[in-house]
C-alpha cells in the first residue's frame, strides 16, 4: 500500500490488523504454555534453521535450545530456584537471549539492567527486585567498580568466547559453569504452576521522572507480541528480522525474538546500530523486517543517496518514533513497502499499530466502542485534566488532543492485561480509579494524542513535554517535526523554558547540525517564522556539538531545560530571538535587557 494512497474503510483496517490478532485469539491468562515450551518447541519443529545471526556465529534453534538447557541446568546448580530473580547486566550478543531464555526453563525471572547503568542506579535497580545474584558481561565489570560498597550478592562473569579475561576473587566464571553443565531439556516440574501471565523478565523504565522502575513482562505478553508483528508482516520461511536496538529494551528484547520464535525464522542481531553497517548487513543476510526506534531512520536518510539504494530485500519497518517530515522520503527513496507506526510503552495494556501506512499515525482505532482505549483532555497549562461541573475528566472530542488511557480488564484473555511493576507503590501511582464506574481502573499512558474523525490516531506529546506560550499549547514534538527540515540539521530538540517573572515556558530548540553545516540565524528565523504560528517561533535557540539521547535513542529534555537560556550553565553557544531584527543574536546581558526578557534562574532555586 502507498503512502499516497487513499485512506482504506474501518472494515478494511480492520481486517489487516486482524492478521495478527487471529493469532492470539487462543491465548489465556492461565495457559501453562509458557516461552520455554516455544523454544523447545522450534527445536524439534526447526532443528536447522538459524535463530539468531550474530557476526559469523549461526545459532540454530536446537543449538540454542541446548546452550539454553545448559543454563538452565547451571543455575539449578547454583541453588537458585523458580521465583528467583537473577540481574542480566551484558552487551548485545547472542547470550543475552540465551541466558533469559535458560533462565525461564527453571522458572526464573530475569532483570534486564540497562548497559549504561552505573553507581546508585545500578544499585536500585538490583536492589528493588530483590536479585539473587547478578550475571555481569565482562566488558561491562567496571559498572560494579561504581557502586557504593560491595555488591551483596553473587557476581557471575560472563566471559565472550575468544576473549581473554579471568574473574576475580569472590566472582564465578558463569561461561565455564554453563560450558559443564548437561545440555538436556530440563524437568518440566522446575515451571510446575507457572501460567502465562506470570512474569518472564522485568525491564527497567526510563527513569525520567526518577530513578527507573522495573516494569512486569509476561510470558503471555511476549508470545502475544512477536505473534502479533509476525503476523501483521506476513512471516514465512524467507523471512529474516533485524535487530539493532538494545536488548534489555523492549522493543529490541521484546518483539523481535519473539517474533522470530513464533514463526520458526532468524533474527539478525547486531552489537548496536551501525549506519555504515545497515544496508550491507541486510544484503548479505536478505532481511525482510526490522525494528527501528527514535533517530535511527534520520540516520539512515542522512548518509548521500546512492544508486542501489533500493537494492535490498527489507519491505517491512516497525517502531516508534518516525517523524513525518522523512517518512515519505525514506519510503520513496528506499522502497520500504510498509511501515508499521506503532504507540505504546514497555508496561502499556495496549497497543495500537498502523497497519495502514498512514504518514503520522500511529494507528487506527476504527470501532472505539470495542477498544479500552478513551483520550481525556488535557489542560497544558495545569497540568491535569478537563474536568466538567461535578468535576469529573471530560472525554476528548475528535482531533481535541487529551491523554491516552485504557481500562484495566480483568477477563482470561490478553486484553487489557496490565502487568505493573514489582513495586505496588508504583503499580497503583499508574492507574486512575473511578473514572466512568466505581470500581473501574484506568492506566495512564503519559501520551498525548488526538484522534481524528476517521479514527486515526496521532501523537502529540508527552504528559509535560507539551508546554503553554502566550495562552497557547505547543507541542514539542510538532515543533521538531518542522524544524528539522531546516537545511543542514541533524537533530532538534524542543522544550519549554522559564522566564523569571513571565507566564507560562518559552519554546528552546537545541540545534545539531551536518558536518561542514553552520547556523545562519536571519535564515533560520525566516524558515521558523514562514512555517509556524508566531507564539510557536523559539525564542532561544542553541547551539549543541551532539544530541543529548538516552540509549535507546529518545532525546533527553530534563537536563537541558535545566541549564535554560544561561551560556554559564549551556557551555554551548545561546541565540535569542530579536523580531524587530528578523534574526537571532547572542544571548548577552545587555540583549536581554534590551529585549525586555528577564536573566535565566535555575528552576529550584
Amino acid at each position: 500500500m502507498s503512502v499516497d494512497s487513499p485512506r482504506p474503510s474501518r472494515q478494511e483496517s480492520m481486517a489487516r490488523f486482524m492478521k495478527g490478532a487471529q493469532r492470539v485469539a487462543g491465548f489465556t491468562r492461565d495457559m501453562p504454555y509458557l516461552v520455554p515450551d516455544r523454544l523447545e518447541e522450534r527445536a524439534k519443529d526447526s532443528a536447522d534453521v538459524p535463530f539468531i545471526l550474530f557476526e559469523e556465529q549461526r545459532i540454530t534453534y536446537a543449538e540454542a535450545n541446548r546452550r539454553a538447557n545448559r543454563i538452565a541446568n547451571a543455575a539449578r546448580a547454583l541453588g537458585w530456584k523458580q521465583g528467583d530473580v537473577v540481574s542480566l547486566l551484558m552487551l548485545n550478543r547472542p547470550e543475552f537471549v540465551l541466558t533469559w531464555l535458560g533462565l525461564s526453563k527453571a522458572g526464573i525471572v530475569t532483570a534486564l539492567i540497562n548497559t549504561s547503568a552505573t553507581g546508585e542506579v545500578l544499585r536500585h535497580a538490583m536492589t528493588q527486585v530483590n536479585s539473587q545474584a547478578v550475571i555481569v558481561d565482562s566488558d561491562l565489570i567496571g559498572a560494579l567498580d561504581t557502586l557504593d560498597g560491595p555488591v551483596g550478592i553473587p557476581v557471575l562473569v560472563d566471559v565472550e568466547a575468544g576473549k581473554d579475561f579471568a574473574p576475580a576473587d569472590g566472582q564465578q566464571d558463569f561461561a565455564q559453569l554453563v560450558a559443564a553443565a548437561s545440555d538436556e531439556n530440563p524437568p518440566a516440574e522446575w515451571r510446575q504452576g507457572l501460567v502465562a501471565a506470570d512474569p518472564l523478565y522485568l525491564i527497567f523504565t526510563s527513569g525520567t521522572t526518577g530513578l527507573p522502575k522495573a516494569a512486569k513482562m509476561s510470558h503471555l505478553r511476549f508470545l502475544n507480541s512477536g505473534e502479533m508483528m509476525g503476523g501483521l508482516m506476513e512471516f514465512n520461511k524467507d523471512s529474516v528480522f533485524y535487530c539493532v536496538l538494545p536488548l534489555y529494551h523492549g522493543a529490541g528484547g521484546m518483539v523481535v525474538p519473539s517474533a522470530a520464535l513464533a514463526f520458526g525464522v532468524p533474527l539478525l542481531l547486531r552489537r548496536k546500530f551501525s549506519r555504515s553497517g545497515f544496508w550491507p548487513d541486510v544484503r548479505r543476510h536478505r532481511v525482510t523486517a526490522a525494528y527501528y526506534i527514535g533517530e535511527i531512520i534520520r540516520y539512515l536518510m542522512a548518509s548521500p543517496p546512492q544508486p542501489d539504494d533500493r537494492d535490498h530485500t527489507l519491505r517491512n519497518m516497525a517502531g516508534a518514533g518516525l517523524k513525518p517530515d522523512i517518512w515519505r522520503a525514506f519510503v520513496d527513496r528506499f522502497g520500504i513497502e510498509n511501515i508499521f507506526e506503532g504507540l505504546g510503552s514497555t508496561e502499556a495494556n495496549y497497543g495500537i499499530t498502523n497497519v495502514d501506512n498512514i504518514v503520522g499515525s500511529v494507528g487506527r482505532i476504527p470501532y472505539p466502542e470495542y477498544s479500552n482505549i478513551r483520550v481525556l483532555r488535557w489542560d497544558v497549562d495545569a497540568g491535569e485534566y478537563v474536568r466538567d461541573a461535578e468535576g469529573r475528566p471530560v472525554l476528548a472530542g475528535p482531533d481535541e488532543v487529551g491523554e491516552l488511557v485504557a481500562e484495566v480488564l480483568y477477563g482470561n484473555d490478553p486484553a487489557g492485561f496490565f502487568e505493573g511493576y514489582t513495586s505496588a507503590e508504583a503499580t497503583e501511582a499508574k492507574l486512575l480509579r473511578g473514572l466512568f464506574k466505581p470500581d473501574d481502573a484506568w492506566m495512564k499512558s503519559g501520551d498525548l494524542i488526538r484522534i481524528d474523525e476517521d479514527g486515526y490516531v496521532f501523537f502529540v506529546d508527552r504528559v509535560g513535554d507539551t508546554f503553554r506560550w502566550k495562552s497557547e499549547n505547543v507541542s514539542t514534538q510538532e515543533l521538531e517535526n518542522v524544524l528539522s527540515a531546516f537545511p543542514g540539521i541533524d537533530m532538534v530538540n524542543v522544550y519549554g523554558v522559564r522566564i523569571p517573572q513571565t507566564e507560562g515556558r518559552a519554546g528552546m530548540a537545541a540545534l545539531t547540525f551536518e558536518e561542514g553545516c553552520t547556523f545562519d540565524p536571519a535564515a533560520f528565523y525566516a524558515f521558523a517564522s514562514a512555517r509556524l504560528a508566531s507564539y510557536a517561533v523559539p525564542v532561544f535557540v542553541r547551539l549543541s556539538a551532539a544530541a543529548d539521547m538516552t540509549t535507546t535513542y529518545k532525546l533527553r529534555k530534563g537536563p537541558l531545560q535545566r541549564q535554560g537560556y544561561d551560556p554559564a550553565l549551556t557551555g554551548e553557544p545561546v541565540f535569542v530571538v530579536d523580531p524587530d531584527a528578523r534574526t537571532y543574536v547572542p544571548v548577552t546581558g545587555e540583549v536581554l535587557e534590551r529585549l525586555g526578557i528577564a536573566p535565566f534562574e535555575q528552576e529550584g532555586n
